[in-house]
């Protein structure tokens, strides 16, 4: 079965969920685990209109955004007693480092979640859980919150 499971985050209650269900299989199967959140590099951010900082000031920020986001899976992983190593790419295509980290790791699974997203909004935001899909050679488990329910992910 599994024995190291990728497990990326971006910070959204839907991601809450899937790390929560992540470090369970990963548990469930005596696996380790790697948690990634990959956010936008400086020249990326800029272009994006975000605010006009430097780079290290880009970096700091990013860092802390980055801290925020992984403690999560950090503490999931704990409560679960398993091991897991937290892992922050900058990168301008967070699908490409999801599929980078996996390879260099060895993970023999990535757990992400799917926000749903269809039609226009899909085509113009893009899916990031979609490209990591097509361009991986490891299997991908998408998690995604059954519509019917709501939930709530304790942080």
């Amino acid at each position: 079965m599994h024995k190291h499971i990728l497990i990326a985050t971006d910070g959204s209650e839907l991601s809450r969920a899937a790390i929560v269900y992540g470090v369970t299989l990963a548990k469930s199967v005596s696996a380790k685990a790697t948690a990634i959140t990959v956010t936008p590099s400086h020249k990326f951010a800029l272009a994006a209109g975000w605010l006009m900082d430097t780079a290290k000031e880009h970096h700091e920020r990013m860092g802390l955004l980055a801290e925020q986001y992984l403690s999560v899976v950090r503490d999931a992983a704990a409560a679960a007693g398993i091991e897991c190593e937290l892992v922050h790419r900058e990168h301008d295509q967070p699908y490409q480092a999801i599929i980078d980290v996996a390879r260099e790791k060895l993970c023999d699974l990535i757990v992400m979640a799917s926000h749903g997203r269809r039609g226009l909004s899909a085509v113009v935001l893009g899916s990031e859980t979609l490209k990591v899909l097509t361009y991986s050679s490891i299997p991908v488990l998408v998690y995604r919150a059954p519509r019917h329910e709501s939930f709530f992910v304790p942080s």
